[in-house]
C-alpha cells in the first residue's frame, strides 16, 4: 500500500480545469454564479474534518475543494470540530439533509466507525482524505487521498540522519490522532539519536510556546524540534528564542508564513502532503463517481499526494504558490 502519486488521467485533466476558474466562492464554499450555465448536474458536498479553529492546513485543503467544486457544479458544506464526537454529529446532521457525497478525515477513525456505516446505508458515499491511510478502508470509505504517514515519518526520521541530529523533539498537538502518532513513531523507528515525544494543546499556542521552553531549558541536548504542522513550527520557533536554545526547528506540512521562513533559513525543512491536492482531488472523486462511476485506486488502493520534502533547494517552486494560498 505504499503506491506512490496515483493520479488518473481525468484527474489530472480536472486540475488543469480548475485553473480557468478563477471566480470568488459563496458562502457555502463552491456553488458560483459561473457555475449556473454549465450542463451538469448539481452536487451537494458535505466537508466534515478534525481541524481546530485557526488552523492553516485546512484553509488550503478548503482552497482546493472549492476550486474543483467551482468547476464541477458542486456545492460544498464544509464543518470542523477536533472532538471525534461533535465530528460524528455533523457527519449524522448532513446524513440527514440527504447530501450527495461526504469528505470525510479520520483523525480518530474508531468513533466514526458507527456513523460512516450509516451514510452507507444510506447510500450516500463516503470519501476519506487528510487522515486515516490505514483504517479508511475497515471504516467503510469508498476511497482515500492523502499522505501515507508511515512513509512520511521515516523520511524524516533519515532526513535527520543526514542532518547529524542527535535528539529530536517530536510534537504531538492533538493525542490520540492516529496520523499525528504515526508521524513520531516511524520517524523514532528511522531516527538513530534519541527521540522525545511530547504532548501539547494545539487549541492553545500560548500553552504550546511555554511547554516547549520549558522543555528546552530542561534539555539542552535537544537539537532538533520537530512539529506535525506549520502554525506548530511557528511557535517554537519563538519557544526556541526564548529558552535560549541552538535547536533546529523542521518540520511536516507548510503555509504561507512558513514558506517564508524555510527562505530566510528559520525553518530547516518541511515535509509536504499538498492539502490543495487533497482537497482537490477528494472532490473530483465525487463527481467522477457520481457522473461516471468511476472510483480512483478501484476502492483498493489509496491515492496519495505526498510526501516531499521542501528546504532551500526548492522553495522557489513552492513559495509563488504559497502567496496564493495553495501551498
Amino acid at each position: 500500500m505504499k503506491r506512490l502519486f496515483t493520479r488518473p488521467s481525468a484527474v489530472i485533466a480536472g486540475l488543469a480545469a480548475a485553473a480557468l476558474v478563477l471566480a470568488g466562492c459563496s458562502s457555502q464554499g463552491g456553488k458560483q454564479e459561473e457555475t449556473a450555465a454549465l450542463d451538469t448536474p448539481t452536487y451537494k458536498i458535505a466537508m466534515i474534518t478534525h481541524g481546530v479553529p485557526g488552523d492553516t492546513f485546512f484553509d488550503i485543503v478548503r482552497a482546493g475543494a472549492e476550486d474543483a467544486a467551482t468547476k464541477s457544479n458542486i456545492e460544498i458544506q464544509y464543518a470542523a470540530d477536533p472532538d471525534s464526537a461533535k465530528q460524528s454529529t455533523l457527519v449524522d446532521n448532513a446524513i440527514d439533509q440527504g447530501v450527495d457525497g461526504i469528505a470525510l478525515t479520520l483523525a480518530k477513525p474508531d468513533a466514526l466507525k458507527g456513523v460512516v456505516k450509516r451514510a452507507n446505508e444510506a447510500g450516500i458515499p463516503v470519501v476519506a482524505f487528510n487522515s486515516g491511510i490505514e483504517e479508511w478502508q475497515d471504516v467503510g470509505a469508498m476511497s482515500y487521498y492523502g499522505t501515507d504517514e508511515h512513509l512520511a515519518g521515516t523520511a524524516f526520521g533519515k532526513r535527520l540522519n543526514e542532518e547529524g541530529a542527535k535528539h529530536a523533539l517530536c510534537v504531538i498537538q492533538e493525542q490520540g490522532h492516529v496520523a499525528l502518532e504515526t508521524r513520531c513513531q516511524s520517524l523514532k523507528d528511522a531516527f538513530d539519536g534519541e527521540t522525545t515525544k511530547v504532548y501539547v494543546n494545539g487549541a492553545d499556542m500560548t500553552s504550546v510556546q511555554s511547554t516547549l521552553q520549558a522543555k528546552l531549558q530542561a534539555d539542552s541536548s535537544i537539537d532538533y524540534v520537530v512539529t506535525l504542522g506549520a502554525p506548530f513550527a511557528l511557535t517554537a520557533l519563538d519557544s526556541v528564542d526564548s529558552a535560549g536554545s541552538d535547536a533546529t526547528v523542521a518540520t511536516f506540512d507548510t503555509n504561507k508564513d512558513l514558506v517564508s521562513k524555510i527562505e530566510d533559513g528559520s525553518v530547516e525543512f518541511a515535509v509536504d502532503q499538498q492539502p490543495y491536492l487533497q482537497g482537490y482531488l477528494t472532490i473530483d472523486a465525487f463527481w467522477l463517481y457520481l457522473t461516471n462511476g468511476n472510483v480512483a485506486g478501484g476502492g483498493k488502493e489509496p491515492v496519495l499526494t505526498g510526501p516531499a520534502f521542501i528546504d532551500k533547494t526548492n522553495i522557489d517552486s513552492v513559495a509563488e504558490f504559497a502567496a496564493k494560498g495553495t501551498r
